[in-house]
This record gives structure tokens, C-alpha cells and sequence, in this order.
């Protein structure tokens, strides 16, 4: 959700632009802070935000972002496994296609379908004893390599949206694997019926597949481990439920959570809410205004916002009032500013509304611009933050 000022919004960014009187109302109440939640040096994923917001230090626990997401479809990851997440990806060829530009990370948003038909067709012709592909949500799946390499340099493919893929193909052990299948999955697609209707409607065509976020199994204490109350997660993001499976989440099931645009807000706010009569704790993770930062659209982006703020917060400040005494943590895992379509390790701003000691921080609204205040809590250490929101210290 966090962004960067654009000379099209008059020097505002799109959460500045967006009309957000529920976030600004918590602002102007709560405890108004800055973290990072990605430590200096590392990668900004929203795999190590995430981490580090719920309380795990990422440099410590971190050991890739596909075996997250092994966790949250139910593949089960042997000592020696090595998870890849494999992106369904369109990719635009030259004529003789010895040249190809990452035209979508995404495949237009294929549809989860789509992608399963098409991953476990990859699988069929691909796959083998000890490689194995898994289909996922939308254009986001995995494949596991048994005794595969860990340590081959792969770059995700929405940093590269528009870019020539021969400066970004896998490098390290196992590239040339890596590379062939790359290279195979795409004449094994493009034919696919699957494509063959997506281009006829003028959609684009899910034509390759994209390997990046490779790791091992983690070893993460629980939730219930580290801060002794038992929790819940609603996501659309397998990474997001991997880590809440790890972290012994209730994972709460939301019918229409697509993880962008027309995802179920209301959903996901009313399962949080109905959670929370027998759980201590709700991570609700909210996917669309990164999306829509990787797609360069700041339009999208605001309304993505405002949907949050309307259809999610609003609807949990109300609820959470039955509960009596209660604390919301609001706050963007990084940024993802629109015209760089990708993420930042930028630190970005957050409030802490606790229902017992509220403050009157007068004309305050949920922006970057808390970022520039003075007299915030400040955590250096994302990781800290958690520990600060559960136990107040």
C-alpha cells in the first residue's frame, strides 16, 4: 500500500490521494510509528515483511519464499527438498524467438482453472521422479526439486516487467536445468487449448513458466510458541497462509478471495471478526494494492485502497467494539510504489490503536507523511514490533 510521491497525483502518493476515514480515524487515535520491516541487506519480499511483522526475526528464520508457499497447498517438504515458486508468465517473442521480453508476470491474472490445467499439463510432460510441479492460485505455483541446489540466483519476474529475460534467466548450480525447462515448458503452452481461447479474447497467454524464491523447509516456533495466545489468518496469497501454517494459524476460509481487485473484502473482515470469538488473535493480509503497484496503475492502486478502508477496516473498527478491550495494528508490509513496479525496503508508517489509551493525535491521517513526524515509536527492527503489540514492551 505504501508508495512514493507521482508528479500525476499533484506530489501525493496513492494512499495520500485515496479517500481513507477509517484508517485516518485509527491515525488520529492511536500510536503512530515507523518500521522496517525488511532488515538492511536483504531482499524486500513480502515474504520477509511478512515474516518480520509477525514477529520473526527474518534473518534468523528465513529460508525462502516457495517452501511457504509448499505449506500452504499441502506439499509436504522432505529435509532435502528444495521448493521453487513457478510463475505462469507472458513472455513476448521476436520473430525467430532468439529474443523474449517479460511482458506479464502474471498472464493477465489467469484464472486458477486456467493455471491448474496448464501446471498439470507442464507436470505431465515435465515432471519426473525427482522434479515435480504443484498448481497453486492464479498464476502462482511451485515445483519441487528433490536434492535440488538452493543457492542459484533467480530473480522474480515482476521486477523485470518490460525487460529483455536474457540478463535475468537462473544463474548458479542448476541453471542449465532450470533454463531447459524454461525453455521447454514454452512450445509445450503455447499450444495449449487453455491459451488458444485466452488469445482469441484478446487476453494474454499464460506462454512460459518463471522460477525464483527457492528454499528449504523452515523451522518456525508457533504463534502459541513465542507469545503464548493462539491466532488465525485470512489471505488469498499462498506465501501469506504458508507462513500463518508455520506460525500454527487457524487458516479462515473466505469464499471469492481472488488476491486482487475483485477479491471478497467484506469476507475477509467478517471471518476476522467471527475468529476472534474464540481466537486471541486475526492476521488479515490484504493483497490488491500490491498488485496493483505491479501493474503501474495508480488508479487501481487508490481504488484498491479505498476498497480496504470501506469494505475491511471500517467493518473491523465496528466490530471489534463487542469484544471490549482490543488492539489493531495497521500498517503496509513494504512498498510497492507505482512507477517502479516493484518493492522497496523503505520503512514504512504504521498505527497501533489500542481501545484503552487513546490518543488525540489532531489532523493526523494514515499516509507516508507519518513517517516525517517526530515523536513516533520507531522499530529498526521490524521484528519487534510484534513483540510490542502483544505484550506492550
Amino acid at each position: 500500500m505504501a508508495d512514493r510521491p507521482m508528479k500525476k497525483l499533484g506530489g501525493k502518493t496513492p494512499l495520500q490521494k485515496a479517500s481513507t476515514p477509517h484508517m485516518d480515524r485509527l491515525a488520529t487515535r492511536g500510536f503512530l510509528g515507523r518500521v522496517r520491516t525488511v532488515p538492511k541487506g536483504m531482499h524486500p519480499g513480502s515474504d520477509v515483511a511478512n515474516l518480520s511483522i509477525l514477529g520473526y526475526d527474518p534473518a534468523e528464520f528465513y529460508s525462502g519464499r516457495a517452501p511457504l508457499e509448499a505449506a500452504s497447498i499441502g506439499v509436504k517438504l522432505r529435509k532435502d527438498d528444495v521448493a521453487y515458486r513457478c510463475n505462469i508468465v507472458t513472455l513476448k517473442f521476436n520473430k525467430d524467438k532468439t529474443r523474449a521480453i517479460m511482458e506479464d508476470y502474471s498472464s493477465g491474472h489467469i484464472s486458477t482453472g486456467e493455471a491448474t490445467q496448464l501446471i498439470s499439463h507442464i507436470d505431465s510432460k515435465l515432471g519426473s521422479p525427482g522434479i515435480r510441479f504443484y498448481p497453486g492460485v492464479s498464476y502462482r505455483h511451485l515445483m519441487v526439486w528433490s536434492k535440488g541446489p538452493a543457492e542459484v540466483k533467480c530473480v522474480p519476474p515482476h521486477d523485470i516487467l518490460g525487460k529483455n529475460i536474457e540478463g535475468y534467466l537462473p544463474v548458479g548450480r542448476g541453471e542449465e536445468v532450470l533454463r531447459e525447462i524454461m525453455r521447454e515448458s514454452v512450445g509445450i503452452l503455447e499450444g495449449h487449448p487453455v491459451n488458444k481461447k485466452r488469445i482469441k479474447k484478446g487476453k494474454n497467454p499464460g506462454n512460459s513458466l518463471w522460477f525464483w524464491g527457492q528454499g528449504k523447509k523452515p523451522a518456525l516456533p508457533t504463534f502459541k510458541e513465542k507469545y503464548s495466545i493462539n491466532g488465525a489468518l485470512v489471505s488469498a496469497v499462498d506465501l501469506t497462509k504458508g507462513l500463518g501454517i508455520y506460525a500454527g494459524f487457524e487458516l479462515l476460509k473466505v469464499p471469492g478471495m481472488t488476491g486482487y481487485l475483485d477479491t471478497n473484502y467484506k469476507g475477509k473482515a467478517d471471518a476476522a471478526l467471527d475468529a476472534l470469538k474464540k481466537k486471541d488473535f486475526v492476521y488479515i493480509h490484504v493483497e490488491a494494492p500490491d498488485e496493483a503497484g505491479h501493474s503501474g496503475n495508480y488508479k487501481d492502486k487508490i481504488k484498491a485502497i479505498e476498497d480496504f478502508d470501506a469494505l475491511v477496516v471500517k467493518r473491523v473498527v465496528e466490530g471489534a467494539a463487542a469484544f471490549g478491550d482490543y488492539r489493531i495494528l495497521l500498517l503496509p508490509d513494504h512498498p510497492t510504489p507505482v512507477e517502479l513496479r516493484t518493492h522497496t525496503a523503505d520503512p514504512v508508517p504504521f498505527v497501533l490503536f489500542d481501545s484503552g489509551k487513546k490518543h488525540n493525535n489532531r489532523g493526523a491521517a494514515f499516509s507516508e507523511a507519518i513517517l516525517r513526524k517526530k515523536g513516533l515509536l520507531v522499530f529498526e527492527e521490524g521484528h519487534k514490533l510484534m513483540d510490542y503489540f502483544i505484550k506492550g514492551d
